[in-house]
């Protein structure tokens, strides 16, 4: 599948001009987003449970259902934009379920008319494995050693590589004024990758997540890769 049919679409526009120092509140600005979507999450969850039956035997996804659960996902990228997920702009991210065109942050999934009934019942767990291994790497993870009295605790933390990536460009943006491209880039394909597969994970594609790093604010587009692009016939062979 070309890279601009993909059912999912997850897209960032970088602030040109970013405060040196506002990332360091960030944290407590987004509270009050964060508890709201606590409860949004939870809604989310309980909400899947019931698609999954829905679509083992109607092979339908719920319209209502997969609106609300694409603007949890919607709402949960533009705050993890704003914040320490990518800190691409100063914007408070709104309170709504809802598309807001006009915002930085976008995603859109497209809603599938029909699903798999038998996919259902194995690609939530056992076919996203693979990406859970590798997303596992992107948002790190702890390490934790179990006593002789059974009982488990922490050890080291794995950090999360996208929020490496993060601090390092407020670092260089708190020095120089700017947030360096190729981190932003770099970052917002780790996050791609992520939704992509939280999407999947939620029964809202059938489409299996490619294993690409598609970097950028935007989309690709067809063409953008190599096994994608027409192929060249070379100048002797038009001779």
């Amino acid at each position: 599948m070309d890279a601009a049919d993909y059912p999912i679409r997850i897209e960032g526009r970088l602030d040109p001009e970013l405060s040196r120092w506002q990332w360091l509140v960030k944290w407590l600005l987004a509270i009050p987003h964060y508890v709201v979507l606590a409860f949004l999450w939870l809604a989310f969850l309980v909400l899947s449970v019931v698609a999954f039956f829905a679509i083992l035997f109607t092979g339908r996804y719920p319209r209502a259902i997969f609106d609300f659960n694409v603007g949890v996902l919607r709402w949960s990228w533009r705050v993890t934009y704003y914040s320490y997920g990518a800190l691409g702009t100063d914007r408070y991210p709104p309170f709504s379920l809802a598309d807001q065109p006009d915002y930085p942050a976008r995603l859109e999934v497209d809603h599938p008319v029909r699903l798999s009934r038998g996919l259902v019942l194995v690609k939530w767990w056992l076919l996203v494995i693979p990406h859970y291994l590798v997303t596992a790497i992107f948002l790190g993870g702890g390490v934790y050693l179990t006593t002789e009295t059974g009982a488990t605790q922490p050890v080291a933390w794995r950090g999360s590589l996208i929020s490496i990536l993060v601090i390092i460009a407020a670092v260089v943006l708190l020095f120089t004024g700017r947030y360096p491209r190729t981190v932003f880039d770099l970052v917002l394909g780790l996050n791609r990758w992520v939704l992509r597969v939280v999407a999947y994970a939620a029964l809202m594609t059938d489409t299996y997540p490619p294993f690409r790093l598609d970097q950028g604010g935007s989309e690709p587009t067809a063409g953008d890769h190599p096994a994608e692009r027409a192929p060249q016939l070379a100048e002797s062979d038009v001779r």
